[in-house]
């Protein structure tokens, strides 16, 4: 009797065995046959109980049917993609680490992981079409994780959070493509706009730093830098990076322009007169060169008949009038200046004001009265 007891228990228990192991042989004939949803039922049946959902065999095949169904035009239908791609990859990834990357089902799941990749990475595309970036990036960290090194699944990833207004996933996101050694000037440029946009200064800078570091003669990251060091008030510790940037981009008039201003502030007039000529001369039209060496010549004019003013009776006598004929020479020479500054910026009060005044000096009464006169119609 014992022995008839034990007989029925041991085929009680390879009946249950055996029916635990026709879930995951069923969703595989289901999967072979193409009725995804079929199959889908079986495996997750397989994978809650405890006699299959510790074989790699399992996982490895809800991977596959899952993936079909990301694939199937009919099934696909059934469940996003977004969802059926990250149930494939944690399918996969459960083969993997169960038993590891050598075993058989190992091996063969880790090379579904990688073809999954291209899933993972359009099936964020096709989120972020859809205006929806929150899946969008959930799908794009599913893809790094399948290639940690790729860097177009962080960049997807980042240009979602931007368009999302999640700065700091984004920033995330560039930090991690800089962890992988990934360097471009967009990348830069982007992060340049983040710290802008949360008004970081302080983050602004470290990034044109971190840029030029990464490419020194950048000529956009190098104005950037000048720029910051002008708004700081920090004129005569840019006059070095203005050089810098004048000898990677020599054809650029408004260095020349920003140097001449650095020299006048820091009290170098001759310098400051040689930038501002160098800027006219390689753009005739550049509008503070032109204004600027005006009013060097003007400023030089007014100072010598303030000179001549001051002067006593015998002294004005001895050279009162050279200095006010030198005065005038000066005054001639601003205007070529002044006129071609107000060719570029027509409506200019400055340089309309200060024409007035020279042609006036040198006895161009009728062009003096014709500046006045555009001075008084603007303020109608």
């Amino acid at each position: 009797m014992k022995k008839i007891i034990l007989t029925l228990v041991a085929a009680a228990a390879l009946h249950t065995v055996s029916a635990q192991n026709s879930a995951v042989t069923n969703a595989i004939l289901f999967q072979k046959q193409g009725t995804l949803d079929k199959a889908r039922a079986e495996i997750d049946k397989a994978i809650t109980n405890e006699k299959t959902q510790g074989k790699a065999k399992t996982w490895y095949t809800r991977g596959e049917v899952y993936e079909g169904i990301v694939a199937s035009p009919i099934y696909g239908k059934t469940m996003p993609a977004t969802e059926a791609t990250k149930t494939a990859f944690e399918s996969y990834s459960k083969a993997v680490s169960l038993e590891g990357k050598d075993s058989e089902y190992g091996k063969m799941a880790t090379a579904k992981l990688d073809g999954l990749y291209g899933l993972a990475l359009n099936s964020g595309v096709e989120s972020y079409n859809g205006k929806d970036f929150a899946k969008a990036i959930d799908s794009y960290r599913m893809a790094q994780q399948i290639r940690p090194q790729d860097t177009t699944a962080y960049l997807y990833a980042a240009y979602a959070a931007e368009a999302n207004q999640d700065f700091g996933g984004a920033k995330e996101m560039y930090g991690k493509l800089q962890g992988i050694g990934y360097k471009t000037p967009q990348m830069y440029g982007r992060m340049l706009q983040i710290a802008r946009q949360e008004k970081d200064d302080a983050a602004a800078r470290k990034v044109v730093q971190d840029a030029l570091v990464a490419f020194p003669t950048n000529k956009g990251f190098m104005l950037e830098d000048l720029n910051m060091e002008l708004s700081a008030g920090r004129g005569k510790e840019a006059i070095g990076k203005i050089e810098k940037a004048i000898a990677a981009d020599p054809t650029n008039s408004n260095l020349y322009a920003v140097l001449g201003s650095v020299y006048d502030q820091d009290k170098q007039p001759a310098k400051a007169l040689e930038a501002y000529k160098k800027a006219v001369e390689v753009d005739p039209a550049n509008f503070d060169a032109n204004f600027n060496l005006g009013v060097y010549n003007y400023n030089k004019a007014a100072d010598l008949y303030t000179k001549a003013s001051k002067m006593s009776l015998a002294e004005y006598q001895k050279s009162g009038k050279k200095f006010e004929a030198d005065g005038k020479k000066y005054f001639q020479e601003s205007l070529p200046y002044f006129e071609k500054a107000l060719q570029t910026q027509p409506d200019d009060r400055a340089v309309i004001s200060s024409l007035q005044k020279a042609y006036l000096r040198v006895g161009r009464t009728a062009d003096s009265e014709r500046m006045a006169a555009k001075l008084d119609a603007q303020k109608k």
